[in-house]
């Protein structure tokens, strides 16, 4: 239940705070008063979309703030979201804010944490329905008379599941409507992949072979002038092994350069670190020398090798001129094509195994699809029922509805099996049903479509008897009607009046109205008007106490300036409004 609404710098309204409670509240007042600023503020707090032309000349924003007791709200779904979102309301209540920005940004929150509008949007249907005064033209189009069927039969949870029934039977018609359009391009892109993932595979690659392979690829290359310049490193550093008359080399200077220092050091003690780092050259030259020799053995001069090293690297050059810059890039490269190949030869694209799928999909679809028109056929005859009743208790005629729940023959649609015979029909996201409400606008009358017989006025007219039914059999706890009183006449209005009242027994009802008959029936009445202010024109709400509530459905009786007479008038008719016992007829 919405229990404060608090609006700043939206359009003509600077600063309004409006308080409510339970049963039925009216807001009065001239035509252009703000009366439809106040819904919009109020929808745009519920996240309806909204633009920076709302936001007052000179202010920096605009801001909407609504109060709701979410206490005695019965909805698991709407637990869920705000669970889910992280959202607390341990006292039971919620807060709705909504910022525009005059730059152009729109700020939303509940119960302070920074939601997205689409959240906000959710949270406020849940809270909230309002019938607006251009509700009565929407009822014309066949999808939103389903909508309207769908909801009074309670009938949300099967729509959604044929949806999702539905969208899978699209996507795998879809899929095989592109494999047998494609068969010719998949068979050559197979035989593609095949062969590069079994060239790839045939040379049996290893990370980082390429730079192993070059290394040895230059050894093998220069192995002689290798062996030429190792002997020679040798010469100059260890003594000849053969040939005795040759020069020593840098090991035999260092062991004598070791043992002159060593004496030197016998007599005079601060050189023997000197011939310690002498006698360490000594043993690091002997060691280069031994690794020298074994790196001499290890060479060899190998033709064959050479050319098997080159032919190697030949193969993986030619690999990465195909296949990516390096082998690992060729690996990667090999393992796509593999997964890639596997896809194109896997059930997705087996005709077979994806038919199989398609039947199965078909028939649960069917399935779905016959549960929620059988709940739609019984639910359409009820509904016709009530709203023929409602329009006779409402004094608005004496009109014959019928509700049609039909298929349209399709050979491309969803078949069928029912008790009569196979059909194949027509079906969408929302079933297998093309729904149309029929209207005889006087008994004897044949049936024409609602959309297309119906005047404006009459259209009106039949939607007030709609939403009285569907609000009575929904469960949100505030609900809003703008001028659904639009073409009704003071007589009609009184009965209106007693319906909107009934609705308010169980609920919080908000209307908007310029009838006396209904303003009289209310529990709270709220005056919108148009004052200056510094030099502007603002539009405020201010709550009537009985005496102004008397005066203003005075004045909406007969004009300004009121006179006794429209007082007694009023008086009398707010009187017949609080005698009036509500009783919801369901």
């Amino acid at each position: 239940m919405l229990l404060e609404l608090s609006i700043t710098d939206f359009a003509i309204i600077a600063s309004s705070r409006l308080t409510f409670g339970p049963g039925m509240h009216v807001l009065t007042g001239e035509t252009g008063a703000g009366k439809s600023i106040l819904l919009d503020a109020l929808g745009t707090v519920l996240g309806e979309r909204a633009s920076v032309e709302l936001v007052r000349t000179g202010a920096d924003r605009a801001r909407m703030e609504a109060l709701f007791d979410v206490a005695e709200l019965q909805d698991d779904d709407l637990s869920t979201l705000l669970t889910a979102n992280g959202i607390e309301c341990d006292d039971a209540q919620l807060v709705l804010t909504r910022e525009i920005h005059a730059n152009g940004r729109s700020v939303a929150r509940i119960n302070g944490q920074i939601v997205t509008v689409s959240l906000l949007a959710q949270v406020g249907d849940a809270l909230v329905d309002i019938h607006g005064q251009s509700d009565h033209f929407s009822i014309r189009r066949r999808d939103e008379q389903r909508q309207i069927l769908d909801h009074y039969a309670g009938a949300e949870g099967l729509v959604d599941d044929v949806a999702e029934a539905v969208a899978r039977v699209q996507a795998l018609r879809e899929q095989i409507q592109a494999l047998e359009k494609g068969e010719r391009e998949r068979a050559q892109r197979r035989d593609l992949l095949s062969f590069q993932v079994e060239e790839i595979e045939s040379v049996s690659l290893v990370a980082n072979e390429d730079a192993q392979l070059m290394r040895e690829q230059r050894l093998l290359a220069h192995a002689e002038q290798l062996r030429a310049d190792t002997e020679r490193s040798l010469e100059l550093l260890a003594d000849s092994d053969t040939d005795a008359s040759a020069p020593d080399g840098a090991s035999s200077l260092l062991r004598a350069l070791s043992a002159s220092l060593m004496r030197v050091g016998e007599i005079d003690s601060q050189v023997i670190s000197m011939f310690e780092r002498a006698d360490e050259l000594v043993i690091l030259a002997e060691e280069l020398a031994r690794d020298l020799r074994d790196y001499r053995d290890g060479l060899e001069v190998d033709e064959s090798r050479l050319a098997t090293v080159e032919d190697r690297l030949e193969t993986l050059r030619t690999l990465k001129r195909k296949y990516g810059a390096t082998i690992e890039d060729v690996l990667e490269f090999q393992e796509e094509a593999a997964k890639e190949l596997e896809r194109l030869t896997g059930s997705d694209f087996d005709r077979e195994a994806l038919s199989a799928r398609l039947e199965t999909c078909e028939s649960e679809l069917g399935m779905k699809a016959t549960a929620l028109s059988e709940r739609r056929t019984e639910a359409a005859e009820r509904l016709a029922g009530e709203i023929e009743a409602s329009i006779e208790a409402l004094h608005l005629g004496s009109a014959t509805i019928k509700i049609c729940v039909e298929q349209i023959e399709d050979t491309h649609g969803l078949r069928l099996s029912t008790k009569e015979a196979n059909r194949s029909v027509r079906f969408d996201r929302s079933g297998v049903d093309e729904i149309e409400f029929m209207i005889a606008a006087n008994r004897g009358e044949s049936f024409r479509p609602l959309g297309r017989v119906a005047s404006g006025g009459e259209t009106a007219r039949i939607m007030l008897a709609i939403k009285s039914i569907v609000a009575a059999h929904d469960s949100t706890p505030t609900l809003v009607f703008d001028e659904i009183d639009a073409g009704v006449g003071g007589r009609t209005g009184q009965v209106v009046g007693e319906r909107l009242r009934e609705l308010s027994v169980n609920r919080q009802v908000i209307v908007i109205t310029h009838l006396p008959q209904i303003a009289a029936v209310a529990d709270h009445h709220a005056r919108i008007e148009k004052v200056e202010r510094d030099g502007r024109v603002v539009s405020s709400v201010r709550p009537l106490n009985a005496s102004e509530t008397e005066t203003e459905i005075a004045a909406m009786l007969d004009g300004e300036p009121v006179t006794s007479a429209a007082i007694e008038a009023a008086r009398a008719m707010i009187l017949r409004g609080q005698n009036h016992n509500p009783k919801i007829q369901v």
